[in-house]
């Protein structure tokens, strides 16, 4: 069954009878498969991944680097819980190292997102300190090549 998840995860437009196909599995198998999955919250959503700088979209993204104060019983889930709630937050991660949370973060320009830090996320109580990393080009995201799959066309240096 690790099959249909792992064909989903890389193409979520498969359809059931598509993924039979593929894998010699029944087709009412694997519908229930999926649906059971839906129902359990193993399939979370379903996404497409979108080079919005080709649709004319620019979008600015960092990884801002949260260091916390652990709270009594509850550990850093808490204070996760207030991060990732915030729709800037795109993704949040508890990470081993200099520091406790990892912050992707999303907003429209450089300002709205060092907004964002020093007004909603910095102030939280029992955030020590923050540090902004702002990404310059993405590479690769979800496993999907976005910027360098493409041949570079360079001329020729001649002396």
């Amino acid at each position: 069954m690790k099959q249909i998840f792992e064909i989903l995860q890389n193409n979520a437009r498969t359809t059931p009878e598509q993924i039979a196909t593929m894998t010699g599995i029944p087709v009412s198998k694997i519908t229930e498969a999926i649906k059971q999955a839906e129902k359990n919250h193993a399939i979370l959503k379903y996404k497409t991944v979108i080079n919005w700088s080709k649709l004319g979209e620019e979008q600015v993204w960092a990884l801002v680097e949260v260091k916390i104060t652990p709270q009594r019983d509850v550990g850093f889930d808490k204070i996760a819980k207030r991060v990732y709630e915030f729709p800037q937050a795109r993704s949040v991660y508890l990470v081993s190292g200099t520091y406790d949370l990892a912050v992707l973060v999303a907003g429209k320009t450089m300002q709205e997102v060092a907004m964002f830090v020093s007004d909603k996320l910095a102030p939280i109580e029992g955030v020590q300190s923050t540090v902004t990393h702002f990404l310059l080009k993405k590479y690769k995201e979800d496993g999907d090549i976005i910027e360098g799959g493409e041949e570079v066309k360079r001329l020729p240096v001649s002396p």
